[in-house]
């Protein structure tokens, strides 16, 4: 495949050199390079979407909406901003338009490709989506785990007050509590205690590493398809075809 593109760069050809702005470096030291500056899986993952999305087409009015867009993404509302911004990334006029079609033609490919698989996608990936509030106590004293624990479900204090007296992590502030998360954020074992003990139960207390953790299920938030979530699910696909492709 012969790629080829505007961005500023000059190839000579009665030299080795590639000449990068005021840099001159040796063709055969380019991948080395890349390499070595850990760019090469970027390189590649360029590569692999302009392969992807080279048939594409887009139309005058869709390429007038793509400048929108970009326009709107980097607020350059004046002409002022513009030229700073084009100056700052070593860009001309011309280059911005190519940005901006390449970055629509991503979008449509995305949703060409993955719009009518996001709702099996998202029922697999749904019980790491529900967001969760819990309120949780952690000591590295077994001893004083159990007392919180005996304490709380004896209701000699409530757990905000205990947590905000024993608590040894940053939760202490909130008096425990913590959330809205999804459920993929706490440790495994915190998740499943959250999902399958009744919620305002305090639980007895497990060991997480250096740990003792005492949680209480306060509310499960279930996740929904909503357009935010339909646009988060699509890029999680792209990104793992991505992968794949590299």
């Amino acid at each position: 495949m012969v790629v080829t593109s505007d961005l500023p760069r000059e190839i000579d050809p009665m030299t080795e050199f590639v000449q990068i702005g005021n840099f001159q470096v040796l063709q055969s030291e380019l991948v080395p390079l890349l390499k070595r500056y850990q760019l090469l899986p970027d390189i590649l993952r360029e590569l692999a979407i302009d392969r992807a999305i080279t048939e594409l087409e887009c139309s005058t009015d869709e390429q007038i909406s793509a400048l929108k867009q970009f326009y709107d993404r980097y607020q350059l509302t004046d002409e002022a901003r513009l030229e700073q911004w084009l100056k700052l990334n070593g860009l001309e006029r011309p280059h911005l338009t190519e940005i901006a079609i390449r970055n629509f033609k991503i979008d449509k490919f995305k949703h060409q490709t993955w719009a009518n698989k996001v709702s099996s996608y998202f029922l697999k990936r749904k019980a790491q989506l529900d967001r969760a509030i819990y309120s949780l106590i952690r000591t590295s004293d077994i001893g004083i785990a159990q007392e919180i624990y005996f304490r709380s479900i004896e209701g000699e204090q409530t757990f905000a007050e205990i947590a905000r007296q024993y608590s040894q992590g940053a939760e202490s502030k909130t008096g425990g509590l913590i959330g809205p998360v999804e459920l993929s954020t706490p440790h495994p074992a915190i998740a499943e205690l959250i999902i399958t003990q009744p919620i305002g139960q305090v639980c007895r207390p497990i060991q997480l590493e250096q740990w003792y953790v005492i949680i209480r299920p306060e509310q499960i938030i279930p996740a929904q398809l909503d357009e935010q979530m339909r646009q988060r699910l699509i890029d999680e696909l792209f990104q793992i075809w991505l992968q794949e492709q590299i």
